[in-house]
């Protein structure tokens, strides 16, 4: 199976820690994704997000500086047990935070839907969360 890497930069007008835990606590992950999320803000523990579509394990938390998971998508043709891994990386800047989002070894078929998926039901959603 051939895959494909993606790195996405976004500015929150939030701190590192506070964008930390938007995406690491599942109420608020819940509140701004609109969908459900079961995460614990602890190494190793399985989770899953936006009602089930995806899901992983928690490989390295960094409160404030990095999240590291494995991540899988409940999509026809991603193979069951085949898991890319995602890295946030945080880094407090003037305006708030600037956050790196790496995904590497996405199969090659969804890359570019995971791309847009990401920006359309990730980072802005959690803007206008940020923003309220």
């Amino acid at each position: 199976m051939k895959t494909t890497d993606i790195h996405q930069t976004e500015i929150f007008y939030t701190d590192p820690v506070d964008l930390y835990k938007c995406i690491m606590d599942a109420r608020i992950h819940s509140s701004f994704t609109g969908g459900e999320a079961k995460i614990k803000d602890k190494e190793g523990e399985e989770f899953s997000t936006f009602d089930g579509y995806a899901h992983g394990k928690n490989v390295l938390l960094e409160r404030g500086k990095k999240i590291v998971q494995t991540w899988r998508a409940n999509e026809e043709g991603w193979p069951d047990d085949h898991f890319s891994e995602v890295c946030f990386v945080f880094t407090e800047i003037p305006e708030g935070t600037r956050m790196d989002f790496y995904q590497t070894g996405i199969p090659n078929e969804h890359a570019d839907d995971i791309a847009e998926g990401w920006k359309d039901y990730y980072w802005k959603p959690l803007a206008q969360y940020l923003d309220r």
